[in-house]
């Protein structure tokens, strides 16, 4: 492609200057610059009218043979780049094509994207890094494009043809995922790929709670509705913003708390108060107290550092946060615990607490 851009620019610029002193050579002569230039026109791109003035000189007629052999010359080596390099990009796009089927064809096990917009784009980008394979398929010629380039396997289409998932490999493929933000869209390529392969996972994207039970039905095996996540991590953040930050260093990703509900698991953060029964109590002791109900995962000190895995022999101080795995209905009991102890007076004298 370089090589046709460098012949059409060095042809132009040598067509132009032929131009030029013909034009110059003509007023030379005597000739009127409109004559002039006319005189070029009809000559470089042979109309075949009539001179403007009769070639009566020797001289005159054989400079009008040199400008007919130049400007003809160079006209057709600008043509001629054109036409190369059209040429070379239908033959590279057709390669291109040809090399990109080759590759989806000894695909196994593999996932299909469907949409190469913002979640599209961030999901390839999880799974490249876990090494994934995958493909990815897409209506618009433009984030095909921005695909390759980024090294993904594309498929130029749109995902609610079958013949589009055939060519992605859905027939090998272990996953499919639809991420556009058309919540019918997902529904169409739901039915066609549950069509296609009767065993393939099906994960698709959601925006509105009315669809989810649409995209079950259609035979999508998991529904994700980004929004839901997005209110869900805030209110973490909120609620529970020191296990969230914990979860954020240790993990990278402060998704694990949806994962665990699924198992009957939460994680919890609890301060401890002064006052507090826990207050130089060990680790091993509070967590001998639960019953082996919850394991303590880490402690966030008064100085906002985490202390990982506490060891069983370590001690408790007021101020200290503890962050929990634990069965849900434990969190009140130790909660309570943590609070400041009641303390009941009989004139002045201490009798219970």
């Amino acid at each position: 492609m370089k090589n046709s851009w460098r012949r059409i620019l060095i042809g132009g610029t040598f067509f132009g200057m032929s131009c030029i002193i013909a034009i110059g050579g003509y007023m030379l002569a005597g000739w009127k610059l409109l004559d002039a230039v006319y005189m070029v026109v009809i000559t470089v791109f042979g109309v075949g009218y009539g001179e403007a003035k009769p070639l009566e000189s020797p001289e005159l007629k054989i400079f009008t043979m040199g400008v007919i052999i130049a400007g003809c010359s160079s006209a057709i080596y600008v043509v001629g780049g054109f036409v190369q390099m059209v040429a070379e990009g239908e033959i590279n796009r057709a390669l291109g094509v040809r090399r990109m089927s080759k590759g989806i064809e000894k695909l196994t096990n593999h996932a299909l994207i469907c949409g190469f917009g913002r979640v599209g784009q961030m999901l390839a980008q999880e799974l490249a890094a876990a090494n994934f394979p995958m493909v990815i398929v897409d209506s618009s010629e433009e984030r095909v494009q921005k695909a390759q380039a980024d090294g993904f396997l594309t498929v130029l289409g749109s995902a609610s043809e079958e013949q589009t998932l055939l060519t992605a490999g859905i027939g090998s493929a272990r996953v499919l995922a639809t991420v556009l933000p058309d919540d019918s869209a997902n529904v169409f390529i739901t039915l066609t790929a549950r069509d296609l392969n009767s065993t393939i996972e099906i994960i698709s994207r959601a925006e509105s709670p009315s669809t989810e039970k649409k995209l079950l039905r259609s035979g999508a095996n998991r529904v994700i509705m980004p929004a839901v996540i997005g209110a869900t991590r805030m209110a973490h953040m909120i609620v529970t913003p020191s296990g969230d930050e914990l979860l954020t260093k240790v993990i990278g990703k402060g998704h694990l708390k949806e994962d665990l509900k699924q198992v009957g698991l939460e994680i919890n953060e609890i301060e401890i108060q002064a006052n507090s029964s826990l207050v130089g109590q060990t680790v091993g002791r509070v967590e001998i107290g639960g019953k082996g109900g919850f394991v303590m995962v880490a402690i966030k000190k008064s100085d906002g550092s985490f202390i990982r895995n506490p060891t069983p022999d370590l001690s408790l101080n007021a101020g200290d946060v503890f962050i929990i795995l634990s069965h849900q209905d434990l969190v009140p009991e130790l909660a309570a615990r943590a609070k400041p102890r009641a303390v009941a007076y009989h004139r002045g004298v201490v009798v219970s607490n």
